[in-house]
């Protein structure tokens, strides 16, 4: 191929470049897209607002409800194959890992004398209730924190009734059982409008 061969090669390149541009430049200067404002096919679920938050759990029914269902010999059975790994439960006895629980229900949080209760547990005020012992045996790190116990809870209301039911019985004078609430009186249902009176009868002449 000679220079003028060439030189007509790269000249018809550079016209057809040339040409492709000002084409495109036209175009767009003819055409204007629009974006569409919604999709022409709708998707159920896609793009839909979201789901409702998912309605809050039931609340637990108070503990008295489940006392007054509870066994004390089961309790027993439960505290002696959980609990008596550390602690014991005879009047007078000997504290194990844990304190004696022997009349522990409705006496002070640290009871036992001479047992070395962590801080937190010396600190905290009031007395063992039956709210209070539900509470610490559904979590004892969350009811009191920094505390030694390291058990981490009973999840049933059951267990829990029966443990401190089995409790109770562990005193010369045992705690009364806290009376059970009263469940809430149904709403009356809704009486219908009354009808409309009739117009009366148009008196005769």
């Amino acid at each position: 191929m000679d220079s003028m061969e060439a030189n007509k090669a790269i000249a018809s390149v550079l016209v057809g470049g040339i040409a492709f541009f000002l084409c495109g430049l036209v175009s767009s200067g003819l055409v204007h897209p629009e974006r569409l404002q919604h999709a022409v096919i709708k998707i159920e679920g896609v793009g839909a607002a979201p789901a409702a938050a998912a309605a809050p759990a039931e609340k637990e029914e108070p503990i008295a409800v489940f006392l007054a269902k509870a066994d004390p010999k089961e309790g027993q059975q439960i505290a002696d194959r959980v609990c008596g790994v550390c602690h014991t439960f005879n009047e007078g006895g000997r504290a194990g890992v844990g304190p004696n629980l022997y009349d522990v229900v409705g006496g002070p949080h640290a009871h036992m004398k001479g047992y070395s209760y962590s801080e937190a547990m010396e600190k905290h005020p009031g007395k063992w209730t039956y709210d209070e012992l539900n509470e610490w045996l559904t979590k004892p790190s969350a009811f009191i924190p920094g505390t030694k116990m390291s058990f981490p809870g009973f999840h049933s209301e059951k267990e829990r009734a029966e443990v401190i039911d089995y409790l109770r019985t562990l005193s010369p004078h045992p705690l009364p059982l806290p009376p059970v609430p009263a469940a809430p009186a149904a709403a009356a249902p809704a009486k219908p409008a009354a009808a409309p009176a009739k117009p009366a009868a148009p008196a005769s002449k």
